[in-house]
């Protein structure tokens, strides 16, 4: 059998197979009024589209914390009861195809309140609808205004915000939490030296710069059973240090499995590896797999599972990294796009049974027996 459609159990939950959709932002949610933050017809169809295209997982985008959480005015949000009943929808489409439904839980720390990528991706003021950005120290992503430096009353407040939306999420229906601690935004701000300047308990050293993710870790593990999953993204690198031309300090792939390691010590079940993210001039390298080995890499030496992502477009790539070992899973995103029934495809390529919604399998199969 395809070991990219082979199940993978995490604590109690069984995942049906190793082909997840990325969480990507989609800029569709209302900016303001009642419905703030709450997925929509639209978010409905977009995700379980992808679950009955046979994702074993499907994971819904970076969902604010808070107002000033969401990466855009137009994102999606999980602090009210009326976002929790909206997502409560999503959730009960996604299991009804067969497919897990996952959350990204996040704060886009000082890359916040931003326009939609397609129209200027430039700051947006308060007084036209955004709010202002929060940041470990105050450093200015590229293009964008100083961030207000949290104080640590704050912090501490944002660690319950994170909890609070983690039961809220659970509530709705949702079975793996993931933490975003990836691309520069909050969490990953506080991790890396290029963003993070503070010199009290929160900076610093690897153990302080690293404190305000495992409390958050912690605090949403608190609220959230033991016996379904926790994720955490990552950027394995901000390829600064890791860039021979720049000699910039940042995150780095060690670092990465260090903080692997005391991740999974404090319940956190799989790391998705992504990269990047921390600035824009960085040198990142393109081409097939450029941020898989990362996932190779935290996996051998932290011993945790984790997902690949990034340029994965063939089942077969995608079946050698899981065969390989190199990764546990792969979480596709554009490709998802392009194809919503990419696993249902992949499937088919490589020997494994289709899972077609019962509506749609009929069709298929009297044309292949055709």
């Amino acid at each position: 059998m395809s070991a990219l459609f082979t199940p993978l159990k995490l604590r109690s939950l069984e995942i049906p197979n190793r082909v997840w959709m990325s969480p990507m932002c989609m800029y569709s949610a209302a900016p303001e009024g009642p419905e703030t933050g709450a997925p929509t017809d639209f978010h409905l169809t977009h995700l379980a589209s992808r679950a009955a295209g046979g994702a074993g997982l499907v994971m819904a985008e970076a969902t604010g914390v808070r107002p000033d959480g969401r990466i855009s005015p137009w994102d999606l949000g999980l602090w009210n009861d009326r976002q929790q009943e909206a997502f409560a929808r999503i959730t009960e489409a996604v299991k009804a195809h067969g497919s897990v439904p996952a959350i990204q839980l996040a704060h886009a720390g000082r890359k916040a309140s931003v326009d939609k990528p397609w129209l200027s991706d430039r700051y947006v003021p308060e007084s036209a609808g955004g709010y202002r950005a929060v940041a470990p120290s105050p450093v200015a992503y590229d293009g964008l205004p100083v961030p207000h430096e949290l104080t640590v009353d704050e912090i501490h407040r944002l660690v319950r915000d994170f909890a609070d939306s983690a039961r809220r999420a659970l509530a709705a229906g949702f079975q793996v939490a993931e933490v975003h601690g990836a691309h520069g935004y909050l969490i990953n701000s506080f991790l890396s030296p290029a963003a993070n300047h503070r010199t009290d308990a929160y900076g610093g050293g690897f153990e302080n710069r690293i404190r305000f993710a495992l409390e958050v870790v912690d605090a949403v593990r608190a609220v959230w059973p033991d016996d379904l999953p926790v994720f955490f993204r990552t950027s394995a690198t901000d390829w600064l240090t890791e860039s021979p031309e720049d000699d910039r300090e940042g995150w780095t792939g060690e670092d990465t499995v260090r903080l692997a390691k005391e991740l999974q010590a404090h319940g956190v079940d799989l790391l998705d590896v992504s990269t990047g993210g921390m600035v824009r001039d960085a040198k990142i390298p393109t081409g097939p797999d450029y941020q898989v080995p990362f996932a190779a890499r935290a996996r051998a030496g932290a011993d945790i599972p984790t997902a690949a992502v990034g340029l994965i477009t063939e089942p077969r790539q995608a079946q050698e990294i899981v065969a390989g070992g190199r990764a546990d899973a792969v979480f596709l995103g554009r490709e998802l796009l392009r194809d919503p029934y990419w696993p249902q495809r992949a499937a088919l390529e490589l020997g494994a049974e289709p899972s077609w919604p019962d509506q749609y399998a009929y069709v298929v199969r009297r044309r292949e027996r055709d």
